[in-house]
């Protein structure tokens, strides 16, 4: 793994100039982006070129709508841990607001990738917009190839079974419970970081504790009960345990919470960070009769849980 150098502007070192650049969002790091990002090693070592990342935060589609609350499939350290792995040398992390959005397309090619990034590859997707009104698209891009020394790379996507596999397929997989699917295209498995916060304390009083947790704007996978393994950020040791993502409508619950059963666990993890890895959905939310109705369901859900591996 490279020592990956993080930028917050476009001013970058001398040494990160005349590198390979892949520009997008890269919500995931799925399969179709990790075979990208393969493409990107083999012109590092054809040329010689170091790999750089242009992304934006907060993601430009969250900016320009605000009721896309939940639709992350990784909060932003996540994705800089993630590309690390894929022996990124240099990150470009660009604060995405108001000001920015009004960038004129023909400023952002000539002054803002010739002059100051000054890249001898761009890789994006066909269909990447940029630019005041998204005015911008790939074909300007490849107008202003030989004006700023720079080569357009368009990948092809990586189709698995008739579908391009995307970051907004990976959300549907989540939103539909097929998990096992969504852990496939990403490789690994899907998780949340997260904050835990004093609750009604409901877990405790029927007898099944659990940390419960904001999951802020990460997408909404289906709501209901999953097999998990979590962990607290300052240690490698996963404990397996339950969670039920949702509303929990037993109790009249409206705000959305991942609350997290482990098991063969005690101790305290109020405002302790945990990140909690999704193995397998067991089965959709519910509104049961009464509390015994819910233990009772709990306790299969339990069985099927500690049989996972």
């Amino acid at each position: 793994m490279v020592k990956m150098k993080l930028y917050n502007s476009f001013n970058i070192k001398k040494n990160h100039k005349n590198s390979i650049i892949l520009i997008g969002n890269f919500d995931g790091l799925h399969l179709g982006h990790q075979k990208l990002f393969k493409l990107a090693r083999t012109y590092k070592k054809k040329y010689l070129s170091k790999i750089g990342v242009l992304t934006f935060e907060p993601m430009p589609k969250m900016f320009f709508n605000s009721n896309l609350k939940n639709f992350r499939l990784s909060n932003l350290n996540q994705k800089i841990e993630n590309l690390g792995k894929l022996n990124v040398d240099f990150v470009i992390i660009k604060k995405f607001n108001r000001k920015f959005s009004k960038t004129k397309s023909i400023s952002f090619i000539k002054e803002t990738l010739g002059k100051k990034i000054n890249p001898k590859f761009i890789f994006l997707s066909n269909n990447f917009r940029f630019g005041n009104k998204r005015e911008g698209d790939v074909k300007q891009l490849i107008k202003h190839e030989k004006l700023c020394k720079f080569k357009i790379i368009k990948p092809q996507p990586l189709i698995i079974k008739k579908q391009i596999i995307s970051s907004s397929l990976i959300r549907k997989l989540l939103q539909n419970g097929k998990l096992s699917d969504a852990n496939k295209l990403l490789k690994r498995n899907w998780l949340i970081d997260g904050k835990v916060q004093k609750g009604r304390q409901l877990g405790k009083k029927i007898g099944f504790p659990t940390a419960n947790i904001d999951i802020n704007d990460y997408v909404l996978a289906k709501p209901g009960v999953y097999v998990v393994k979590a962990r607290k950020m300052n240690s490698s040791n996963y404990i397996k345990g339950i969670a039920n993502l949702g509303y929990r409508p037993t109790f009249n619950g409206k705000k959305i919470l991942l609350e997290v059963h482990l098991f063969n666990f005690s101790g305290n993890l109020y405002n302790k960070y945990l990140r909690v890895k999704f193995l397998k959905f067991i089965r959709a939310e519910k509104k049961f009769k009464n509390v015994e109705q819910l233990k009772k369901q709990i306790n299969v859900d339990l069985l099927i849980a500690k049989k996972t591996k």
